[in-house]
């Protein structure tokens, strides 16, 4: 049986004065110094006898932090995302919140001061600035790629492979009475054609209908909108008649769930693809991306400073991987200079 003893306060102070001694005496015979900072007599300065605390850093680009609020194109959507992505893997304490509400309603919450960028697919209508001005937003617009807007059905689809342009005008006119496949040509099937497009809030729309049809927002209202490309993939892959459109990277990143039809602006037709949008063969469908900064986000903000300069220097990488066109390097240098300058 083991034996537990008291020990009395007393014993408990011997013991831990005797313990203290020991530690000192073992300290001393190790060479170890006093940790107690000792001043020189002749320089009054302060000589630590141990090793120096580490200095206080400046604040440095890694301790950015807040909230960066970007909405628009779900054209841009997947550059901007991406480059969000990869921003904060060197700036964790800054969180970058991207929407796609469409072009148009990027720009209203733009005009109205509540994001700090806009994505857009197509350059800011008159309108918008004037909605922009009256709340005192100045801003600069940056281009940042290229897209070949693109027509699409679904890979069940074996009858058609090209359109043409006043093909595409038929169907989407609103006066438009094409209701089936085989009202375009004889030879394809009496099925009922299922259209899918962007909501009217898009650039993408804005610039089919204008190409398509003559003018901005010109178009039949019968279709399957939406500002969510992904519901517009998902709907074209599960119906053998479908049609509908939007930005080459959301074909590019579900090209095993698509068929991709060329289109025949009179010339032939062409097939979109990296190659015929930057030769500029794939007309009158390849488009211009911008995102536009507010500069008082870019002056005020170092974490939104940060991140517009961040997505010019990774834009030819990132344009490019997610499925559009990059710019030449002029085109990023142009947008590095009216970003300096806003800055001042």
């Amino acid at each position: 049986m083991r034996i537990i003893r008291k020990i009395a306060p007393w014993q408990r102070l011997g013991l831990a004065l005797l313990v203290g001694i020991l530690a000192v005496g073992i300290a001393a015979a190790c060479g170890g110094e006093d940790p107690t900072p000792t001043r020189a007599a002749s320089s009054g300065q302060t000589t630590a006898t141990q090793a120096p605390a580490t200095p206080t850093q400046a604040p440095a680009m890694e301790d950015l932090s807040g909230d960066i609020e970007i909405d628009g194109s779900s054209t841009v959507f997947p550059v901007t995302a991406a480059v969000a992505e990869e921003f904060r893997k060197e700036h964790g304490g800054v969180q970058v919140n991207v929407g796609f509400s469409g072009t148009g309603g990027g720009f209203k919450r733009f005009a109205a001061g509540e994001t700090a960028i806009s994505d857009a697919s197509r350059p800011i209508k008159d309108s918008e600035k004037e909605a922009a001005e009256a709340n005192g937003i100045d801003y600069i617009e940056l281009k940042i790629g290229t897209d070949g807007l693109s027509v699409m059905v679904s890979p069940e689809n074996d009858f058609v492979d090209c359109l043409t342009i006043e093909q595409l005008h038929e169907i989407w006119k609103p006066e438009s009475t094409v209701n089936n496949w085989n009202q375009i040509n004889p030879a394809w099937p009496d099925g009922k054609i299922n259209l899918y497009g962007p909501g009217t809030d898009s650039g993408t729309f804005d610039y089919f209908t204008e190409e398509v049809n003559g003018e901005s927002k010109l178009s039949r209202a019968d279709y399957t909108a939406s500002e969510d490309d992904n519901v517009l993939v998902r709907g074209i892959a599960g119906d053998r008649n479908a049609l509908g459109y939007f930005g080459y990277a959301y074909y590019a990143e579900n090209a095993d769930k698509l068929k991709i039809l060329g289109v025949d602006s009179g010339e032939g037709c062409v097939v979109p693809s990296p190659e015929t949008i930057e030769d500029g063969s794939y007309n009158p469908l390849s488009r211009p991306l911008f995102i536009y900064v507010a500069v008082d986000e870019l002056k005020d903000r170092p974490e939104v400073a940060a991140f517009v300069d961040f997505f010019l220097d990774n834009a030819p990488t990132l344009v490019r991987e997610v499925g559009y066109i990059p710019e030449d390097a002029s085109v990023y240098d142009e947008g590095r200079a009216k970003v300096a300058a806003a800055k001042q």
